[in-house]
């Protein structure tokens, strides 16, 4: 790996003389990478010597131990460059913006896709030389596209994608009726029904609580923009028009994004009242584990956080460790998201069902424009992104890996993500600087929607499909204001 990493950074980059990503969005998404790339022309092929680099990760790969890992086999690799990496140790949302200028910043930092590319636009980051890196063509243009953008005619890509970020099912199959195969599986595939439609999993929600008050179906924290928004594009929404780069057009009201809004509410109806914050964000892990839950809503990266969780509930119940992982490995289960009904109802008994669609993102690497030591980051991203130290990601993780050859042998949930990727059934976040804007307004409307589950019908603030669709085009005017108006 060393040895690649010194060949491809002997290769001269053309970048003009830009030395920052800038600028943002572009046309329709090419069916293949764009030819004309380039970095920024810090990337001499010259490796600094004995320098140490901060790395920002996520909380996730700190507290499970994969950073420690992976910065450990860096630094053995690169020894005898006298070339260090370090945990950074500052929060994950570090503002770069204001904080890199000043020296208080990483030289290479892991983030979401939508956060990376805010940071472009400032030329906070370095464009990358994305076509020399082992990992280029193991990567799908649908992961590349979120870290691209167009200046003057050529292509900059500003981030290296590491995994795809989606909301996933995750459930206990020993929680499931012992009669599920009878009850719960009308089309006799041997899947149950709650777990491949919505309408099922409300209908089985409902019956769950009301056999026992203390237990639950379906919970999640329903003001989390992230993860309600994709029930909006389900039925047309969309955050901004042009392939999420025209921020002047607005879309969480568009089509009969209504009809998702009125599945929320519907749903918030078969939880309890910790559904209107992030109290079930925070609590779905213990309770999945000690069965309060029966199923909810994330993402594959904290997967692990759920299976060690269970293993230490079997372990109360008096299971061997050994044993509680052979349970754990198999009644823990992540799948893609249920089909939702045509009607947006519910209650509408043999609708019909279509895919749902959901917000996504792509977690991946980039490096500081306030880096001393550009070359060395460059390595660390290499090694990071290739297909060993991706496989340890996921084996530890439980991520879904952007590299094909990665997700291919990760099989599951890794390919079923990569078909919602490529049927544009997974909604990239947008990554323009505007995408900033759009949260708190949704996030006050869906708390709201929530909230509504608990109120008198007379107090209820969107009774009805008109008033959520009302509700909605606020959201989009709220939005437009905060972007061209209050800035």
């Amino acid at each position: 790996m060393k040895k690649h990493v010194a060949f491809l950074l002997g290769v001269a980059l053309l970048a003009g003389s830009m030395t920052a990503c800038s600028g943002g969005g572009g046309e329709d998404e090419p069916e293949q990478k764009a030819g004309s790339t380039g970095g920024s022309s810090v990337f001499t092929g010259d490796l600094e010597q004995n320098v140490t680099i901060r790395v920002l990760e996520n909380d996730t790969a700190i507290s499970k131990g994969y950073f420690a890992e992976l910065i450990a086999a860096f630094n053995e690799a690169y020894a005898d460059e006298g070339i260090v990496a370090v945990d950074a140790n500052m929060d994950q949302y570090l503002d770069l913006a204001n904080d890199g200028p000043y020296g208080y910043g990483p030289d290479v930092l892991y983030q979401a896709n939508d956060v990376v590319m805010q940071y472009a636009e400032g030329k906070h980051i370095y464009p990358l030389p994305v076509e020399e890196l082992e990992c280029y063509d193991q990567i799908p243009e649908a992961a590349w596209a979120a870290y691209r953008t167009e200046v003057d005619g050529n292509t900059y890509y500003c981030g290296v994608p590491v995994n795809v970020q989606a909301p996933m099912l995750y459930y206990r199959k020993d929680l499931l009726p012992e009669n599920w195969e009878e009850e719960w599986d009308a089309d006799g595939n041997q899947v149950p029904d709650m777990i491949e439609n919505w309408t099922d999993m409300y209908r089985f929600s409902i019956k769950r609580h009301e056999q026992d008050p203390s237990k639950y179906g379906y919970m999640k924290s329903l003001y989390d923009t992230y993860f309600s928004a994709g029930f909006l594009f389900t039925y047309g929404g969309y955050v901004f028009g042009d392939h999420n780069t025209n921020p002047e057009d607005i879309g969480f009201s568009a089509g009969e994004a209504e009809k998702g809004a009125q599945v929320l509410s519907q749903l918030a109806g078969v939880m309890n009242e910790e559904c209107i914050d992030d109290t079930i964000t925070s609590n779905c892990y213990s309770k999945l584990a000690d069965g309060t839950y029966f199923a909810t809503l994330t993402t594959p990266d904290v997967y692990s956080t759920f299976y060690d969780e269970l293993v230490m509930a079997y372990e109360a119940e008096g299971m061997s460790s050994q044993e509680a992982k052979a349970a754990a490995d198999e009644n823990l289960i992540m799948t893609t998201v249920p089909a939702l009904p045509e009607s947006g109802d519910l209650t509408e008994a043999d609708p019909v069902q279509i895919p749902s669609k959901t917000m996504g993102g792509i977690n991946g690497y980039a490096i500081s424009a306030y880096t001393k030591s550009p070359n060395a980051c460059l390595a660390f991203v290499e090694f990071a992104t290739g297909y060993d130290r991706i496989m340890k990601r996921y084996e530890m993780l439980g991520i879904a890996p952007a590299r094909e050859d990665a997700a291919l042998q990760a099989g599951g949930v890794s390919a079923e993500l990569y078909e919602r990727l490529e049927n544009e059934d997974t909604v990239l976040m947008p990554s323009i600087k505007e995408v900033a804007q759009i949260w708190t307004p949704a996030q006050t409307f869906f708390t709201d929607l929530a909230k509504d589950a608990f109120r008198s019908e007379a107090d209820k603030k969107y009774p009805n499909l008109s008033a959520m669709k009302s509700g909605l085009e606020q959201v989009d005017g709220q939005i437009h204001d905060a972007i061209f108006t209050l800035k």
